[in-house]
């Protein structure tokens, strides 16, 4: 496939807000797309060139492609800078330089999909002396090949920075609509058999954690495919995720009775993966972090039985002096800490605390009663205090034994309960009424900081006034308010300005003046007093008086509050 005719339809995504238009443009791509091409269109509609478990990244600096732009334009590093603090956006500035470009070579090659995916990859393979010049000559190689329209995404898709609003749920409605199309006829009383479609493709993604191998499945396969997806040992499968309850009462309504209780622990969530003696660590951003915890590979490998499986855990840190459990940031270190694991582990211990089980030796559990998945757990798993071992738990239906488990989990430092439904399945990615989770307190959001300010005076080395966004169901980050309080400016006082500077400066995408736009990949708790309607914010609505509560750096940014929690909690307010 020409890669022209892949930027033609992020040009006509880019052009329109309506979600049904974004399905029907994706759709019609996919069909006229061969199967040798599908995966890497697939990942390119998404802006990326790895699946979204994939570590690898292209790791590509603004300031390299600005050196790639003047040498394949010859245009001056001065007039380039000067074009992207108009645009704020270093593709078009490509887009409008390769335009007017001083030199045009003849004949030039049309670009393919798989050229620029290609080369792409190079980028992020390269390594050891004389990279940077290598990797500009690869961005050059595709610049001077480039077409204006090209050299847009080319530029947005090495800096990870697409902008034409494509979010999960549009890429896997699009699959629905490209390879079985008798959903475009269904009519109301058909909705059931539409679900199964949406379903199935919505399950293979969650397993797999890659449109681009659903898409060549549902191609090759049709539901057949799909359903054959599976789950592989050493490759992340996204979480289950917990809704919110206000009270003991709630919870019960919403997983029914009885129902088990656990200790919700303030640690990090950990998915275990053991295939023969290989044993792999990842967090919920999907983040492999195997090497930071080398004693959690051997607590597993001495006291978990089975040559493959997945467990759900949650590894949380202790005081090895007087054995309390500590709260996530007292380990949060631990999970960013790359030299000296030895002597950082002796000083921040941790235990792991395992809650569900996703495979074990062949067979999938997605399916199985969370009770007999629990059984199983029990059953393969030697505990050792301190080290490993399975999540405290009750099962009830006493409201009065349930508020008790509530207190006895917080006197034990821990942030509160899960309550869980004993029949229900895994629902990987899901938000869904299986398991909820209470805390005493409840009015605080998860949002991703997509914007700040430089600061002025004693703070102009600083970032400040973070713009924050929650998420709808497509993915789409929504503006809900602007937040500068709760952020400390000395260390050891909680989380400090130059510490979200730090982390945020590497992912600024473009500056205006002062202000900055950032990619999404921060997140961070926040309090407020209310939330108001506000047409200031593309959410429609604003957080009054917002404050930073912490820094949730284990959050993945797909797993932030969403809309729908956000007008929940508005009109919850207001009874």
């Amino acid at each position: 496939m020409k890669y022209k005719e892949l930027c033609e339809v992020y040009g006509a995504l880019e052009g329109t807000t309506k979600r049904l238009e974004k399905i029907e443009l994706i759709a019609a791509l996919l069909k006229k797309t061969k199967a040798e091409d599908m995966e890497k269109t697939v990942l390119l509609l998404q802006g990326s060139i790895y699946p979204a478990w994939d570590e690898r990244k292209i790791g590509v600096a603004s300031r390299l492609i600005i050196k790639a732009i003047n040498t394949s334009s010859g245009i001056s590093v001065k007039k380039i800078e000067e074009e992207w603090k108009k645009t704020g956006d270093l593709g078009k500035v490509a887009e409008n330089l390769v335009k007017r470009k001083k030199q045009v070579t003849l004949f030039e090659k049309k670009l393919t999909v798989s050229d620029v995916f290609n080369n792409l990859r190079k980028l992020s393979e390269l390594e050891g002396e004389g990279t940077v010049n290598r990797k500009l000559g690869l961005i050059n190689q595709l610049l001077t090949s480039a077409e204006p329209l090209e050299a847009r995404y080319i530029i947005r898709t090495v800096l990870e920075e697409l902008r034409v609003g494509v979010g999960d749920g549009s890429i896997r409605d699009a699959i629905v609509c490209a390879f079985f199309p008798e959903t475009k006829e269904m009519k109301d009383s058909d909705r059931e058999r539409y679900a199964l479609f949406v379903n199935a493709v919505q399950h293979a993604y969650d397993v797999a954690n890659d449109f681009g191998a659903v898409a060549r499945a549902a191609l090759a396969h049709g539901l057949n495919g799909l359903e054959k997806i599976s789950m592989a040992v050493g490759q992340p499968i996204k979480v289950m995720l917990a809704q919110k309850v206000r009270d003991v009462s709630e919870g019960f309504e919403r997983v029914g009775k009885p129902a088990q209780l656990e200790y919700k622990y303030d640690g990090f969530r950990t998915q275990i993966h053991k295939h023969n003696n290989r044993i792999t660590l990842f967090t919920r951003k999907l983040e492999n972090v195997t090497n930071q915890f080398p004693e959690i590979i051997d607590y597993v490998g001495k006291h978990v039985k089975g040559n493959s499986f997945i467990l759900d855990a949650e590894t949380v840190g202790f005081d090895p002096k007087t054995g309390k459990y500590m709260p996530f940031q007292s380990i949060s270190q631990r999970i960013r800490r790359k030299y000296s694991i030895g002597e950082l582990s002796k000083k921040l211990p941790v235990e792991v605390n395992v809650f569900d089980m996703l495979f074990h030796d062949g067979k999938s559990f997605l399916k199985e009663a969370f009770s007999e998945r629990r059984k199983l757990i029990e059953k393969i798993i030697d505990e050792k205090p301190r080290q490993i071992i399975v999540a405290r738990s009750i099962i009830t239906d006493d409201v009065q034994e349930a508020e008790s488990f509530y207190r006895e989990s917080l006197a034990k430092g821990n942030e509160g309960i899960m309550m869980k439904n004993l029949d229900a399945p895994y629902k990987p990615g899901s938000r869904v009424g299986f398991m909820v989770k209470l805390k005493p307190i409840m009015d605080t959001l998860d949002l991703v900081i997509v914007g700040a300010e430089w600061g002025e005076g004693k703070r102009a080395s600083w970032l400040t006034s973070f713009t924050v966004a929650c998420i709808n169901d497509d993915n789409e980050f929504l503006e809900i308010g602007k937040v500068g309080t709760g952020i400390k400016e000395l260390e050891g006082e909680g989380t400090t300005f130059m510490q979200l500077t730090e982390l945020l400066k590497p992912l600024i995408i473009s500056e205006k003046g002062r202000e900055v736009t950032i990619k999404p990949r921060i997140v961070i708790e926040i309090s407020y007093e209310e939330i108001q309607k506000s047409p200031t914010y593309s959410s429609g609505f604003a957080l009054r008086f917002p404050r930073l509560v912490n820094l949730r750096e284990e959050r993945n940014p797909r797993e932030i509050s969403t809309i729908d929690e956000v007008e929940e909690l508005y009109f919850g307010q207001r009874g």
